[in-house]
């Protein structure tokens, strides 16, 4: 017998697996670009740096409007995060790669914490693991960022593979949420 919240439960997991399956492929594509590019401080380069968060702002909407497992207050924090952190590095990228890179990590924090939370309020709805394992690894990535924004090699490619492996673990999320989706 299908109860009111299995079918709850099935939509919000079907709604979050179409979800991450898209976040996956932006975040190849945008890593791809990002690697190609080899951006420095360009014009191409901001433009870069600046529509990940936005996607992230619009995904954090997505979500917020299509799911009903939501952590409501966490995802607006992540709204706000995302979306400060594409004015700054609007506004920082001309000052140089570091700049940009100590934005990108402080996000990278912040943003991961966010995840981590929203990973384990989710956890019953199942494939949420990856979600909370980016989480932490992204505060550990911004971290790095920071760090390596004080060193000669500071590069902005680094991000490239950020954001990969952040995709990989939005799609795995999403293969694991088809156990839910079915099961409902």
């Amino acid at each position: 017998m299908t109860t009111v919240a299995d079918r709850s439960a099935g939509r919000t997991a079907m709604a979050l697996r179409n979800l991450y399956v898209v976040r996956f492929a932006f975040a190849l594509v945008w890593a791809i670009l990002l690697f190609l590019t080899q951006p420095a401080t360009s014009p191409l380069g901001t433009a870069l740096l600046v529509i990940y968060p936005l996607f992230d702002v619009a995904a954090a909407l997505v979500d917020l409007r299509s799911t009903t497992a939501r952590p409501t207050a966490a995802l607006y924090v992540n709204l706000v995060l995302s979306l400060l952190t594409a004015v700054g590095l609007a506004v920082t990228a001309s000052s140089g790669v570091p700049a940009a890179l100590r934005v990108w990590g402080a996000w990278a924090i912040t943003a991961g914490i966010v995840q981590l939370i929203v990973g384990v309020s989710r956890r019953s709805l199942g494939g949420q693991w990856a979600m909370i394992l980016s989480g932490g690894i992204s505060a550990v990535a911004g971290t790095a960022f920071i760090v390596q924004a004080g060193t000669p090699a500071a590069s902005l490619t680094n991000l490239a593979g950020y954001a990969l492996f952040g995709g990989i673990f939005f799609l795995v999320s999403a293969l694991r949420l088809n156990r839910t989706v079915k099961s409902a």
